[in-house]
């Protein structure tokens, strides 16, 4: 399975630290936020990595090169302006193949994901055996997890492993996901998409499963997140800090 990760996103919030900086190189813990994925992901068995970019892009690849200092393939796939998540898929979609693929924001900090779980994600036959007929695949196979604060009402629904727009409790959608390519079908390369709609559309379906991750996970939005994550065990930082 090859993966892609996000990286294009100008992180206005995260200003004046992104003037400078793309967001995903944002440390934590001494690492940038994007190299925790790319470990974590070698460490998995996915060693193909595809990364879209835009803002300041050259940054990014001047820090993980080819990807062969981590035990990765890493390829990219530059947007002049950033096309949105499902646009920006689109876009490098000739460099994910025709396979299933993992798609992970580069923005979120998850050091304990075990991203060899998704290997299982959108399976062609059923626990018996049986290939399943392909109108009846999931097409897409979501991570949720617990609301943060700036989420409070949640995503998604979930039962039985399968995503619903409506219903209560709602989940946060954890920015990981696994896709079959036709997902994208009819989208061209360099058109701006939001994924929301596109997503809610096969959900409507009844096509997107789905499970709770309820790990260590923290979509890095502030600086004030960013100051948290790397103050020393135990500490509190001062009010307005």
């Amino acid at each position: 399975m090859k993966a892609m990760i996000f990286a294009a996103g100008r992180g206005e919030r995260m200003r004046p630290l992104t003037d400078t900086c793309p967001k995903p190189l944002l440390k934590v813990r001494g690492r940038p936020l994007i190299t925790w994925h790319v470990l974590n992901l070698v460490r998995a068995g996915i060693k193909d990595i595809v990364i879209n970019h835009s803002h300041l892009g050259h940054m990014i690849e001047e820090e993980l090169g080819d990807g062969s200092r981590y035990g990765a393939r890493i390829v990219y796939s530059h947007e002049p302006t950033p096309l949105e998540t499902a646009g920006g898929i689109a876009n490098a979609l000739h460099l994910l193949g025709d396979e299933p693929f993992l798609a992970v924001s580069g923005d979120i900090y998850a050091p304990y994901f075990d991203f060899e779980q998704v290997l299982d994600a959108l399976k062609d036959v059923d626990a018996v055996g049986q290939v399943i007929p392909p109108e009846k695949r999931d097409i897409a196979w979501l991570y949720l997890t617990p609301n943060p604060w700036h989420n409070p009402d949640g995503d998604f629904g979930l039962t039985m492993y399968t995503l619903s727009n409506e219903g209560s409790p709602k989940w946060n959608f954890a920015g990981i996901g696994v896709y079959r390519p036709e997902m994208f079908d009819g989208i061209k390369a360099g058109e701006f998409l939001k994924f929301g709609p596109l997503m809610r559309k096969f959900i409507d379906q009844g096509r997107v499963g789905g499970e709770i991750y309820d790990g260590q996970w923290v979509n890095v939005g502030t600086v004030r997140q960013l100051e948290e994550l790397n103050a020393p065990p135990g500490s509190v930082l001062k009010a307005g800090a």
